[in-house]
């Protein structure tokens, strides 16, 4: 299987998506770099990208990309992320992309 859009996110690590949404729910200055930065809030929270991927890769295989807001969306509030902290953390754990193979028979 190829993805012609570049390389797809790979699921986050459980310590680190659990990290990312506990400072998500309760760090002000943590939620201001991550509505500014994704990556480098991916980074703050333990992410480090595979090795010899270059920074434009790494923010790419983060899912940073995904995950940016733009300057008019709006983050969630901390009680939000507290209260749906385990289905996100299952979410981010998860593969993030698939596509069907070209053998798969439905």
């Amino acid at each position: 299987m190829t993805n012609q859009k570049g390389p797809a996110p790979a699921p986050l690590n459980p310590q680190v998506a659990d990290k990312l949404l506990e400072l998500l729910s309760t760090d002000d200055d943590f939620r201001d770099l991550f509505q500014r930065d994704a990556h480098a809030a991916l980074v703050e929270a333990g992410y480090s990208a595979p090795a010899g991927s270059d920074p434009v890769q790494a923010a790419a295989l983060s899912g940073a990309s995904c995950m940016q807001l733009s300057a008019t969306d709006q983050l969630a509030s901390k009680e939000r992320f507290a209260n749906d902290r385990q289905k996100l953390v299952r979410s981010l754990t998860l593969v993030q992309h698939f596509e069907r193979s070209a053998d798969f028979k439905a």
